[in-house]
């Protein structure tokens, strides 16, 4: 059986495991009533679903949702600041799980590289969500503050064209490659605090010479492996709001599809301004939260 096919297996048997696991976790705790309201088992709310169906839309034209999901969760207080790292990959893990299929499927890309990178991701997001799932309200507050301004520095990059607009190279090798895989690693470190893979990886592997398109299966395939295997950390701590992951999870895979296969090409220029204002404004008010925490 060839690579690609063998990426499709996986990547079934990846979200099937993620489903028995938090099928089960939330068997346990829908008679258990927790220390807080957010980690109680139940359907999703129509403001989980909107969330969840705008974000995942807007990510598979290239928005991303880790900092978008954030941003509402904290400006809405939907979800409290300690639960969301988990929240947005127990309930994205989904909705990137399709969206790996799909640019697996459509977009060329070398195989032997696509592996090694997802492979360097998933160790990284293993690394980090055991770390991370055990912070404080604090520390959690202050890495996402950090991490959704990185997000918003980038994005800001992206929309102003200043960014590497890449080469025509599908694949990496030699040194281009180690570069690539070091990076994924800290990549995927990195989203078990909440920074979404899609800007830094752009400007990553852009700058290592790969077309741009390429990079997508690189993302999604790297989140979509990474996702499960870190959301279990979470899920055994409890460490989620399961009402908004799960409105995540219902609507973000519907709306994936219709972003994929109905919309085709829309312009996104203006949301990316949106965005980055309100991702600025939501890690200000992050670190404002940590500093009174502090106090």
């Amino acid at each position: 059986m060839p690579i690609r096919g063998l990426l499709y297996l996986a990547l079934a048997a990846f979200g099937l495991v993620l489903s028995g696991i938090w099928g089960r976790q939330m068997m346990r705790a829908r008679h258990q009533v927790p220390e807080d309201p957010a980690q109680q088992v139940g359907p999703p709310t129509p403001a989980h679903l909107l969330v969840g169906f705008v974000t995942n839309f807007f990510d598979t034209l290239g928005i991303g949702s880790f900092a978008p999901t954030t941003a509402i969760f904290k400006l809405l207080r939907i979800v409290p600041d300690r639960l969301i790292p988990g929240t947005l990959l127990v309930g994205h893990a989904a909705p990137i799980l399709t969206q790996a299929f799909i640019y697996i499927t459509i977009i060329e890309v070398e195989m032997t590289t696509l592996v090694l990178l997802i492979a360097a991701a998933v160790v990284g997001s293993a690394l980090g969500a055991n770390v991370v799932s055990r912070w404080p309200k604090r520390r959690v507050q202050l890495g996402m503050g950090v991490a959704l301004l990185v997000a918003a520095s980038i994005m800001f990059c992206q929309a102003v064209k200043v960014l590497p607009q890449g080469g025509n190279s599908v694949g990496l090798s030699g040194v281009a490659l180690a570069i690539g895989l070091v990076g994924n690693f800290v990549l995927g470190a990195l989203m078990t605090i909440g920074i979404g893979a899609y800007a830094p990886s752009l400007v990553l592997f852009g700058l290592l010479g790969m077309n741009l398109k390429s990079v997508f299966p690189v993302m999604m395939g790297s989140c979509a492996f990474l996702m499960p295997v870190s959301s279990v950390q979470f899920l055994r701590r409890g460490s989620y709001s399961p009402r908004a992951a799960l409105g995540l999870t219902v609507a973000g895979v519907p709306a994936v599809l219709i972003a994929a296969y109905a919309v085709g090409e829309l312009s996104v220029s203006s949301v990316r301004w949106l965005v980055v204002a309100v991702v600025v404004y939501t890690a200000a008010a992050m670190l404002r939260s940590a500093a009174r925490e502090k106090a």
